[in-house]
């Protein structure tokens, strides 16, 4: 991942095939929507040829942000698997859950919790490596 970008990484399958794979670049590309899973739905868009990922898992380590669910459910994602949450900013169960919201025209099924402590672990040490260079009374 590129320097101080939130280590975050997402990827599509398709038919038993991953077919995209991305990870954050807000840092790198000075875009407050380069999250990974908004990435990678673009890759999965070009790759399927349509914007509709009907038939697709989407991997991530962090559960989605409420852009990015949006996007989800825009996307027609059928299954979501996140590997840890995300209690004060998730959307598809923590703090919202707009992948599952009985209102909007399409649910995704959501699997949490996979490779959970391990998705802990790296998101942990990279949020105290920056504290620590920040100063430990500085919050990011």
């Amino acid at each position: 991942m590129g320097e101080g970008e939130v280590p975050v990484g997402a990827v599509v399958e398709h038919d038993g095939e991953v077919i995209a794979r991305a990870h954050n670049l807000r840092e790198g590309l000075d875009d407050p929507t380069a999250h990974a899973e908004m990435l990678v739905l673009r890759e999965a868009a070009r790759k399927l040829g349509r914007w509709r990922s009907t038939g697709a898992t989407l991997f991530v380590t962090l559960e989605p942000c409420a852009m990015c669910a949006g996007a989800l459910v825009l996307a027609r994602i059928d299954r979501l698997v996140f590997g840890c949450a995300d209690p004060k900013g998730g959307a598809c169960g923590s703090v919202f859950d707009i992948v599952r919201e009985p209102r909007l025209n399409h649910r995704i099924e959501v699997v949490r919790g996979v490779f959970e402590e391990q998705c802990q672990s790296v998101l942990k040490q990279f949020f105290e490596e920056r504290r620590a260079e920040n100063g430990a009374g500085k919050r990011l």
